[in-house]
């Protein structure tokens, strides 16, 4: 099941880096990198949105393919971080 949240990363990806017309067809799990799908300017881009989006601040630490490399995998880092700024 995809969750809002993870409708919302979909959403700016497809805008921003998807340039074939099978969006939907990308996978929750399918590596944004491996796909050519994003770069290291991508990257910024995508952390800009993350942190703008959903109020989140990125340490440079944090910048990593666990956290970034699917809409599963930033969907969850997202969830983390909203996490634990509400538990401090």
């Amino acid at each position: 099941m995809q969750t809002e949240l993870s409708r919302r990363i979909r959403a700016f990806i497809e805008e921003n880096f998807l340039f074939r017309e099978e969006g939907a067809g990308l996978g929750e799990d399918e590596s944004l990198l491996e796909a050519g799908l994003i770069d290291s300017t991508g990257i910024l881009e995508l952390v800009a949105f993350l942190e703008t989006e959903f109020g989140i601040r990125m340490a440079d630490a944090e910048i990593v393919p666990e956290n970034l490399d699917s809409i599963r995998s930033i969907a969850a880092y997202v969830e983390r971080k909203r996490e634990s700024s509400i538990a401090a």
